[in-house]
């Protein structure tokens, strides 16, 4: 018999394949949760989560272009600190089953956990009376972006010598840029719906943002 699943698409094909996808989790789970009673804040954080790791994995093939950060960014602002920091490391352990798992997960997991605190920082100026603010969102999202991946460098001071960790930042620019430039275009797309979505299971007994961020810095 023809093997008819054994089609050579190429990249382009495949980046589009695996776009579909995305796009048909990201309506799956959009669905579900419509179905979900409120205030389940630990069910919608696994929905996001299975999302965001999808959406790693997934879009791998476009240099530094994923949904984690601006995701992670989005649970700090709404959820606080801790469970920014739980979703954080979770993504960043599962994807990497898939990508590749090594001494890396742990500054990536680091990266992002930031990025969630400094979400959880900003709440009060970004998100108010259950509205998110777009426009100041942005910038922060840019700086996010060099944050996680400056952070994620420091894992190659294990092989590499301090003095030439500079000359590895300033390659590896282009890098962050289109980190940079993917967090805003996931911002610009989905930053109000993913917002509205977890706006409507915050759950009432939840700590505040800054008791959050006070227990982490005990």
């Amino acid at each position: 018999m023809i093997d008819a699943h054994a089609i050579n698409l190429g990249p382009n094909g495949m980046l589009l394949v695996n776009v579909a996808l995305l796009s048909m989790i990201g309506w799956a789970l959009l669905k579900t949760e419509k179905n979900l009673t409120s205030q389940s804040d630990v069910i919608i954080l696994a929905l996001i989560g299975i999302f965001a790791i999808s959406g790693r994995i997934l879009l791998d093939p476009i240099p530094n272009i994923q949904p984690v950060t601006f995701i992670v960014l989005l649970t700090g602002i709404h959820f606080g600190a801790t469970r920014s920091i739980i979703l954080a490391t979770s993504i960043a352990l599962i994807s990497n089953l898939f990508l590749g798992h090594g001494l890396w997960t742990i500054y990536q997991a680091l990266g992002w956990s930031l990025v969630g605190i400094l979400g959880s920082i900003i709440s009060s100026k970004i998100y108010s009376n259950n509205t998110l603010s777009i426009n100041p969102l942005m910038p922060i999202a840019v700086l996010c972006g060099f944050v996680f991946d400056w952070v994620v460098s420091l894992s190659v001071l294990h092989a590499i010598g301090p003095d030439m960790f500079l000359l590895y930042i300033l390659s590896g620019i282009p890098f962050d840029i289109l980190h940079a430039a993917g967090n805003m275009f996931f911002i610009a797309w989905l930053a109000i719906p993913l917002s509205e979505i977890m706006t409507r299971h915050i759950s009432i007994s939840q700590p505040s943002v800054v008791d959050n961020f006070a227990k982490v810095r005990v």
